[in-house]
């Protein structure tokens, strides 16, 4: 077997395993990720023979616990802990009556999505666009009787487009520094590539809102309650560090619930501890999604991708098709989109330059492929976040991720159809 298939095999088994055993119970949410990360991360320590067994577990130790990791494992902690004491003490109940209150039934859907992507783009991390709306969709659909998954899916959608366009975003920077181009140069050619997507997406949301029902009866807003949340909104704005954020936004929980008689002391802290513990899940998955990543790229998983597809190169709609291809699979393999941009941006840079390729589109091509791949993978963090947040599977949320999908599709078009024309 090819050395490089060899180092991506546990991904591809992860994958198919999934699949198999999903399409055998009928249903994708009965069959444990934990437990297929398991048994992927297993023969992936298993298949890498040219190293000790120690120095297999220390490699997949490594990846366990990289500084970027441990930092989204913190963040599901206190996200967990903001969000079971902000519905102890009726945060999200009194903010789903106002929204309620405020919008009328068939704006809930395309509401919701322009409220996610003006927080994102304002915040520049989707990470903190979920943990701020994700708990408030999901309190809509029940209200509602709504879809769950669908709501939920609106808040990832809209929480990706400032990934993608915010001057703050991670993956902008990166996407910019790294082909040599200024951000508002970049923004401009990828506001007008995924422009498109936003206007199909936001029709769309209009027309499976329509027939949305108002709830029977929609219970009195108390302001106070509401307080949390919007503390958590304006300070993320304002750019502070999404943990410091959700500190404020535990501690205010706790001040206005023991005050208001919602709970005590201990209440809180109990509250505190069960969102803490309804997270365990998901950090076990990410924890062995790194683990299991970081093998295929020591093994030269990720240099085969690269290898692979930068040699199958001709024309300069091929040159743009290889960078997005080169940013998909590599962040297919890490979960993350701004190390896909940082793992895969110096050759791409040289690929435009061979091939005369704009760097302002492709700065944009790897920026929208990043946030296209890393919005819709089933262990990608904010797709766990939102899952833990909400209460479902993953996988229940990927069919309804319009603008993830719509977004790669506008991508692939202005590669195709060579626009913007003045960039291509």
């Amino acid at each position: 077997m090819n050395k490089g298939f060899l180092a991506l095999s546990p991904l591809i088994v992860f994958i198919v395993l999934y699949l198999i055993l999903s399409l055998v119970a009928g249903d994708f949410s009965r069959v444990p990720m934990t437990v297929v990360f398991l048994i992927a991360s297993i023969y992936a320590v298993a298949t890498s023979t040219k190293f000790s067994l120690k120095e297999r577990i220390d490699i997949y130790g490594k990846g366990a616990s990289t500084p970027n990791l441990l930092l989204m494992l913190w963040i599901y902690v206190l996200a967990g802990a903001f969000a079971q004491s902000a519905k102890g003490m009726g945060a999200i109940d009194a903010t789903v009556n106002f929204t309620l209150s405020t919008l009328p039934p068939s704006l809930i859907l395309p509401g919701l999505f322009i409220a996610a992507c003006f927080i994102s783009i304002s915040i520049g991390t989707s990470v903190g666009t979920v943990v701020t709306l994700v708990p408030i969709a999901a309190g809509i659909a029940s209200q509602t009787n709504g879809n769950v998954a669908l709501l939920t899916a609106v808040i990832v959608g809209g929480a990706y487009f400032g990934d993608n366009l915010s001057f703050i975003s991670d993956t902008t920077v990166v996407a910019t520094q790294t082909q040599g181009v200024r951000m508002k140069d970049k923004f401009k050619v990828n506001s007008l590539i995924v422009a498109p997507a936003v206007i199909v997406v936001l029709g769309l949301y209009a027309y499976l809102g329509y027939g949305m029902q108002s709830p029977a009866h929609v219970g009195e807003t108390n302001f106070l309650k509401v307080i949390p949340y919007l503390a958590v909104l304006i300070t993320a704005v304002c750019g502070m560090n999404v943990m410091a954020v959700l500190v404020i936004g535990i501690v205010l929980c706790g001040i206005i619930g023991i005050a208001g008689g919602s709970y005590g002391f201990f209440g809180w802290l109990d509250a505190m501890g069960n969102g803490i513990v309804g997270m365990g899940e998901l950090i076990i998955i990410a924890m062995m999604a790194g683990g299991m990543l970081e093998i295929i790229r020591v093994n030269g998983g990720i240099d085969y991708i690269i290898e692979k597809l930068s040699a199958r190169i001709h024309g300069k709609r091929g040159a743009e098709f290889s960078i997005a291809a080169l940013v998909s699979l590599v962040n297919l393999c890490t979960a993350n989109n701004t190390v896909a941009i940082l793992t895969v941006g110096n050759i791409a840079r040289q690929i435009s330059q061979k091939y005369g390729v704009d760097p302002r589109k492709s700065a944009s091509i790897l920026d929208t492929f990043s946030c296209t791949v890393q919005g819709i993978i089933p262990y990608g963090v904010q797709m766990l976040l939102a899952a833990g947040l909400a209460h479902v599977e993953p996988v229940d949320i990927i069919p309804y991720l319009f603008y993830p999908f719509a977004i790669g599709i506008a991508a692939s078009l202005s590669i195709l159809l060579r626009y913007p024309k003045k960039y291509s």
